[in-house]
């Protein structure tokens, strides 16, 4: 058996899949906010009452919202910040006496598709997260790539490429750097396009609503964040060349993305014709803590 947990900063979720993939078990329960040590003790209480619910050890996979640093062990740019600079995998182990896994988040959620969602028949899979932040993972022949410095598929922090007079100025980014595609392309990056070109504040939703409904302003909103998402994955798709590449976030919900993408991204691709295809999570938010449990594959 394999037990995943996915380590928000809202909530911790726990999943047990049996050796095909099929769901044995699910649990969910409120992140203690801020306090890292009540935090391990959470985690390790989930995976107690689930094996003792199922009768049997599983092995554990964790996904964070953060890296652990390959040179020190000690976790970096997680947004749940109780976590930083802490030896969570040491310390996990230490308190379920056994060996863990972790891995960011994203690459949870890439994992998961590759091996039994939208990528599963295909060799290399881009996930991308378009939430609070940007993120992505890349799974490639069912391994997640973590990299040298341990933030492969990072894209969400490079600099939107192609910048037009639509995309100046520049967003701050909390990075310290200016014009991160997070700052374009999540969803409060979205709220604040929508609000610098209307003075209205919209949520991503609400924005995709009124375009729907024929508003114009929130049309021409969603035509440049599909111009900007279009224009930011050619670059991933340039340098990586997925088959497969998988939305998910809260954004991802928008099903013109789909139809839209290949258009926004193919002059900016150098190809003369773009063959990946732009699919939705068939796991849906479970995709993560399924991914987390996957990492035993």
């Amino acid at each position: 058996m394999r037990l995943g947990v996915d380590l928000g900063g809202s909530k911790i979720e726990i999943v047990g899949l049996a050796a095909d993939g099929r769901e044995l078990l699910r649990r969910r329960i409120a992140t203690p906010q801020g306090d890292y040590r009540a935090t391990l003790t959470a985690i390790a209480g989930l995976v107690a009452e689930a094996e003792a619910e199922l009768g049997q050890t599983g092995s554990v996979g964790i996904g964070i919202p953060g890296a652990e640093s390959l040179r020190s062990g000690l976790i970096k740019n997680a947004n749940s910040t109780c976590l930083i600079g802490q030896p969570l995998r040491h310390d996990l182990q230490t308190l379920l006496r056994r060996e863990v896994r972790l891995a960011n988040d994203a690459n949870c959620f890439a994992l998961s598709e590759a091996i039994d969602g939208a990528g599963r028949d295909v060799d290399t899979v881009f996930g991308v997260i378009l939430g609070t932040g940007v993120g992505g993972g890349i799974v490639i022949r069912r391994q997640v790539l973590v990299g040298a410095n341990a933030i492969a598929g990072e894209w969400g922090h490079n600099p939107l490429p192609r910048l037009a007079a639509a995309d100046q100025p520049a967003p701050d980014c909390y990075c310290g750097h200016r014009g991160c595609i997070e700052t374009y392309l999540s969803g409060p990056g979205l709220t604040a396009d929508h609000a610098r070109h209307t003075a209205e504040t919209l949520d991503a939703a609400s924005i995709e609503c009124r375009a729907a409904a024929g508003d114009a302003a929130c049309e021409a909103t969603l035509r440049r964040y599909e111009d900007r998402l279009g224009r930011a994955l050619a670059g991933v798709i340039n340098i990586l060349d997925p088959q497969v590449i998988v939305l998910g976030g809260g954004l991802s919900n928008m099903q013109r993305l789909y139809r839209h993408l290949p258009a926004c991204c193919a002059p900016y691709v150098f190809s003369d014709a773009l063959d990946t295809r732009f699919l939705p999570p068939v796991h849906g938010d479970s995709s993560g803590v399924r991914g987390a449990a996957w990492l035993w594959d």
